[in-house]
C-alpha cells in the first residue's frame, strides 16, 4: 500500500519569560497580533482564537503595504494549558507546539508539516523567523498594555485619513483629550512629530514621536521616544520609562467604501482607564468631521 509520508519541520526558541507570560502572549488576540509576522514590512491587523478543543482560531498575515496578505486558519484538537497545543489547519496539516519549562526560561519547540508550495527551507526559515519576533516581544518588560478602539465612518479610507491628520481637524478631534492638542512636524515615515498642549497654567506638554509606518489610506504607525514636559523633550531616564516604545497604530479597513478605523494604542495602567473613557469620544468626533 503506497503511503504520502510528510515532511516535518521543527523550530525552536528560549524564552526568558514566566510560562504564565509566555502562554499568554502565545494565546490572547491583543498580544497575538504584535508578534505574527516573519518581517517589520509585514504585520497582523487582527486576530481571533477560541483556545479549547475543537475551538477556531484565524488571524490576518499582511503585508503592510497591502500588496499581499491571508487568513491563517485551523483548529484546536489538543490543548494542554501552559504546556502543549496540537493544531489542525485549514489544509489539513498537522502543527505540534510544546512548552517546556528550563530553568528561568521556556523553550517552545513548534514541529510542523511542510506544505507543497514553497521549499522547506524557506518555510523552516519564515516559521522560525516568526517565532523570533515572538520570542522579542515576549522578553519585553510588561509596562505597557495594548488598548483597542475601532470605529466604522461612513467615508472611504482616503477621506478618513486625509481629514485625521490634517492639522485644521487634527486639533478638532484630538480637542478631546486637550482643547489645546496640536502637532508640529510631518507625518512621513521615518519623521519627528511633537504632539503638544497646554496645561492650565500655560505649560507645554505632550510627547515626542517618530513616524514608524505611513501608507497612505491604509496604516499609520507611530512610535513614541519620549515626552514633553515645560516644553523640553525628555527621551532617557526613569521619566519615559512608561512610554518610550510606546505604539499608536492606525488602520484604515474599506467596508464597501466606508472605513472601518482601528486604533490599538500602547498605555500604562495609570492612563488605561482615561483613554477607554476618551477615546470613544474622539472617534465620535472625528467619525462626524468625516461624515460632514
Amino acid at each position: 500500500m503506497k503511503t504520502d509520508k510528510k515532511t516535518l519541520i521543527t523550530v525552536q526558541a528560549e524564552i526568558k519569560a514566566s510560562v504564565e507570560k509566555v502562554w499568554k502572549c502565545w494565546t490572547k488576540p491583543e498580544h497575538i497580533i504584535h508578534w505574527n509576522f516573519a518581517s517589520d514590512d509585514w504585520h497582523a491587523p487582527w486576530a481571533k482564537n477560541d483556545l479549547r478543543k475543537g475551538g477556531k482560531f484565524s488571524w490576518r498575515m499582511e503585508a503592510k503595504d497591502g500588496s499581499f496578505g491571508f487568513d491563517f486558519e485551523g483548529e484546536y484538537t489538543i490543548v494542554k494549558p501552559y504546556n502543549y497545543i496540537e493544531e489542525l489547519l485549514g489544509d489539513g496539516r498537522v502543527v505540534k507546539i510544546n512548552f517546556e519549562k528550563k530553568e528561568d526560561k521556556i523553550v517552545i519547540t513548534e514541529t510542523f508539516e511542510a506544505e507543497s508550495q514553497n521549499q522547506v527551507e524557506m518555510q523552516k526559515n519564515g516559521w522560525q523567523a516568526i517565532l523570533n519576533n515572538f520570542k522579542k516581544y515576549a522578553e519585553t518588560p510588561a509596562r505597557l498594555e495594548t488598548i483597542h478602539f475601532e470605529i466604522l465612518i461612513n467615508a472611504t479610507p482616503r477621506t478618513v485619513y486625509s481629514r485625521m491628520l490634517v492639522k485644521k481637524f487634527f486639533n478638532e478631534w484630538n480637542s478631546v483629550f486637550n482643547p489645546s492638542s496640536n502637532f508640529e512636524g510631518s507625518w512621513l515615515k521615518g519623521s519627528k512629530i511633537r504632539f503638544i498642549g497646554t496645561d492650565k497654567d500655560g505649560k507645554t506638554g505632550g510627547m515626542v514621536s517618530k513616524i514608524e509606518e505611513n501608507i497612505p489610506n491604509k496604516f499609520v504607525s507611530i512610535l513614541h521616544l519620549g515626552i514633553i514636559m515645560n516644553g523640553e523633550e525628555i527621551t532617557e531616564g526613569h521619566e519615559v520609562d512608561d512610554w518610550a516604545g510606546a505604539h499608536e497604530n492606525y488602520t484604515f479597513e474599506n467596508h464597501d467604501g466606508n472605513t472601518l478605523l482601528k486604533i490599538d494604542l500602547d498605555s500604562n495602567q495609570m492612563f488605561k482607564t482615561y483613554f477607554s473613557e476618551t477615546y470613544p469620544k474622539a472617534l465620535e468626533q472625528l467619525k462626524s468631521i468625516c461624515e460632514q
